[in-house]
């Protein structure tokens, strides 16, 4: 019997109106002949930590260990971050001077859970998962009542 699982593909996209600004995440999963969409957004945050948060919550939503993923996204932050070894850089100095290291902590973690290859792809080129991603990310930064993004809002009041 063959206990191998396919492989899933997590397309990401995140965005923010301003920088900082309203700002929402896009997510198409897919395993075999399943897809979920997800999306969020918060009033007040930034387009990095958008398109990180993406991945993160994509990641999280795998439901068994060890998972062969590959996500997909416009995001030279992120996609540079694993594939150039900036995380394990960022890591050894204890994200000194880093933005964002809650997530990047909360990133790093998940990430250990699965085998995961990162695909970066040029943004708002026609892609169909980055387009669909793209229209989740804005519709869920349109949507009302928004909570705020503590993450950031912690991070914000550290620089004052």
């Amino acid at each position: 019997m063959n206990n191998l699982k396919p492989p899933i593909y997590l397309f990401t996209d995140g965005a923010a109106s301003g920088n900082p600004g309203p700002g929402g995440y896009g997510i198409v999963l897919r395993c075999g002949a399943h897809e979920k969409e997800l999306s969020g957004g918060f009033a007040l945050t930034t387009n990095n930590r958008m398109e990180l948060l993406a991945v993160i919550i994509g990641l999280e939503q795998i439901k068994w260990e060890n998972a062969e993923v590959h996500v997909v996204s416009d995001s030279s932050y992120v996609v540079k971050a694993l594939n150039e070894g900036w995380l394990d850089k960022w890591k050894r100095t204890g994200f000194k001077g880093k933005k964002n290291v809650d997530l990047w902590i909360r990133f790093d973690a998940v990430c250990q859970r699965h085998r995961v290859a990162f695909h970066w792809i040029k943004g708002h080129a026609g892609h169909p998962e980055n387009e669909r991603c793209d229209a989740l990310a804005v519709a869920a930064y349109h949507g009302a009542n928004l909570p705020e993004d503590t993450g950031y809002i912690q991070e914000q009041s550290q620089l004052i």
